[in-house]
């Protein structure tokens, strides 16, 4: 989803811009005072976005989240992170191997040659499982474009495939996390990490698991993996337990390197089911003008637990970083500071 960072694909790529899932200051060059700093609350988008992700392009953001009614990718653009606006369907037109309707978790990955990577979790036709894709594209909004005629991993074995998640490292090193959906079928759930080629559309290697549901809040599946680098050290977000009630949460594990060995953290969860959002889940970390790093999330309003509306609404709060560990200062629904203007 730092200061002197290098993230995951958010932002190594963005380095001359700013956002592992990863950049540098920028802003105005004069700190605004208390009267003059926005304030905002959450949630930043009272509407169902699911599975939030931000990029940042120059001093524009872009959220991509899981399809509604209307769009298969849905985004929203916003210039401060706090007020969004609704843009267009990012992926209008599926691969070939897709049967719509369940269009998941997008994120996606800017190349050293300018162009974008969408991964996105499908149905496919033929596994009868949701597995991955990948769509390109030349500008964040779109739209991508998914030219194969199979899903680009696909462990129909082990449940399917889900939750595809890009990181790129300080030497440029891209690697793509994701989580098998085990429990789709009764079995357990790990997340997977692999290197990739340069452009991000072939697979290199193998495959290394890193962590499975093993703790107690973590119910019966660990999914949504984020893995960011913050002053040389590496941190794997995560979600756990059921979306659709007040189980779900958030942890992280710190890690040797992006292959691991991973350990997870013994204060987990860090974000749970608190002031007003419910199952809040489905990190991306970004940063603003100053420097600081923001964790973006869905969580369900208390009254509206497992509804299509308002849904999951997208909602936005402070990851502060104390001793070498994350915090989230959150959930929130009490007024704040607004991230630092670009």
């Amino acid at each position: 989803m730092i200061s002197t960072a290098v993230r995951t694909p958010l932002f190594l790529f963005l380095a001359a811009l700013a956002l592992p899932g990863c950049g540098g200051p920028g802003g105005s060059g004069r700190p605004e005072s208390p009267s003059e700093a926005k304030m905002f609350e959450n949630p930043v988008y009272d509407a169902n976005f699911p599975d939030p992700f931000i990029v940042r392009k120059g001093a524009t953001y872009h959220a991509y989240a899981t399809n509604n009614d209307e769009a298969n990718v849905p985004t929203l653009r916003s210039e401060d992170l706090v007020d969004w606006r609704e843009a267009r369907d990012a992926m209008p037109e599926l691969g070939s191997w897709v049967t719509p309707g369940k269009t998941w978790a997008p994120e996606v990955l800017r190349r050293e040659d300018g162009k974008y990577v969408l991964y996105y979790t499908a149905a496919s036709t033929e596994a009868g499982r949701q597995c991955i894709g990948h769509a390109v594209g030349d500008a964040p909004e779109g739209p991508f474009v998914d030219r194969d005629e199979e899903p680009f991993i696909c462990q129909a074995e082990e449940g399917g495939s889900i939750d595809a998640s890009p990181f790129v490292d300080e030497d440029g090193t891209l690697y793509l996390f994701w989580k098998n959906d085990g429990n789709a079928i009764g079995r357990d759930t790990y997340i997977y990490v692999q290197k990739m080629s340069p452009d991000g559309l072939e697979l290199v290697g193998e495959p290394t698991r890193l962590i499975k549901q093993d703790a107690g809040w973590e119910g019966a599946l660990v999914e949504a993996p984020l893995m960011w680098k913050r002053e040389g050290r590496y941190y794997l977000f995560y979600s756990a337990n059921a979306f659709y009630d007040e189980t779900y949460a958030v942890g992280y594990a710190t890690c040797e390197g992006p292959l691991g060995p991973c350990e997870k953290a013994s204060e987990n969860p860090i974000l749970k089911t608190g002031n007003g959002a419910v199952g809040p889940g489905h990190v991306a970390v970004i940063e603003d003008g100053a420097g600081e790093t923001w964790v973006a999330y869905h969580a369900w309003p208390p009254d509206a637990v497992g509804s299509t509306y308002p849904g999951r609404t997208f909602r936005l709060d402070r990851l502060v970083w104390k001793n070498g560990k994350p915090m989230v200062e959150g959930p929130t629904e009490a007024r704040q500071r607004a991230p630092a203007p670009l």
